[in-house]
């Protein structure tokens, strides 16, 4: 049944915004996107209405927010790149919750990170935690999710690990490969997200799934999946990332950053508590055999260029 309750979703042509904003016109929600890609086709038609994000215009941002009940935010950066960087983005989204005050909003779901800390020496994690910070000592009523790695549909870490393993005949493990990683499945996410959103309380919550995998298990359960012929090795991760740089100088996109790999290697990718999230990744993997890595997912081509 369609309710007259309007919500706001940053980044709905993206990926984790996508699903977000899907599971809210499933609820029979009016939906309302800022996204920095305004002209880009809407995969929701009509059915969403768009606005750019305005972060140099704080009045017309408030005036875009204006009547929202609940604004979903999953605006971010995965690495500098040009103009565009973590001390931007921390700015942008300071930005955001400022206007979202002005404009009455009611409640912010905001999409962080698993492990934030505020004295990370990892701009990301940093930067997460700086931006929870700055949510809670907000007056808006307020959700943090924070995920571990997502996984899903157009996601880009698994599915660029099996495109490697698909065509090289070498994939290279960082170091050991023994650190952990435990991925949420994408409509999990979504849908704590939503859950979230309606909701009272404050409430800062993981999303992590039922599985955890060393990153070298990781890797050799997708190769087996896509019948990989690729030898695994192990390098040393200065090695390993120069590789990775070589790579991305081919396809044109950032395969891996050295903050990534510090903070895979520091077992950042993992939940201290119980999971959230029930899909299993190998499950997935085995329904996904087919199409898994067919094609390469670009994080600049997706989030850079219009």
């Amino acid at each position: 049944m369609e309710t007259s309750e309007f919500n706001v979703v940053t980044g709905a042509f993206g990926y984790t915004g996508k699903y977000i904003t899907r599971r809210l016109l499933s609820m029979g929600r009016r939906v309302k996107t800022l996204t920095g890609h305004p002209d880009r086709p809407s995969p929701f038609g009509e059915q969403v209405s768009v606005a750019p994000f305005n972060f140099e215009e704080p009045a017309a941002l408030v005036e875009s927010l204006r009547g929202a009940a609940t604004l979903y935010n999953t605006y971010w950066v995965r690495f500098s790149h040009g103009q565009v960087t973590f001390e931007q983005a921390i700015e942008n989204t300071k930005t955001l919750i400022t206007a979202a005050e002005a404009a009455g909003v009611r409640r912010m779901v905001h999409v962080s990170i698993a492990n934030p800390a505020e004295d990370s020496p990892l701009p990301y994690y940093k930067g997460k935690a700086l931006l929870e910070k700055a949510l809670i000592q907000s007056k808006l009523s307020y959700a943090i999710i924070r995920p571990t790695v997502i996984f899903g549909d157009e996601d880009i870490l698994i599915n660029n690990i099996a495109w490697l393993l698909r065509r090289f005949p070498l994939f290279a493990v960082l170091g050991a490969g023994d650190y952990k990683i435990q991925p949420i499945f994408v409509e999990e996410l979504a849908e704590l997200a939503t859950n979230a959103g309606g909701q009272a309380g404050n409430v800062i919550v993981d999303a992590a799934g039922p599985e955890v995998y060393t990153f070298d298990a990781l890797v050799r359960l997708i190769a087996k999946t896509v019948r990989s012929r690729a030898r695994i090795i192990h390098l040393r991760p200065d090695r390993a990332l120069f590789l990775s740089r070589l790579i991305g100088y081919l396809v044109g996109d950032v395969v891996l950053t050295r903050e990534e790999v510090d903070g895979l290697m520091s077992n950042l990718l993992v939940s201290g508590g119980p999971p959230t999230g029930r899909t299993r990744l190998s499950e997935w993997l085995r329904q996904h055999a087919d199409t898994l890595g067919a094609r390469y997912a670009s994080e600049v081509k997706k989030h850079y260029r219009v």
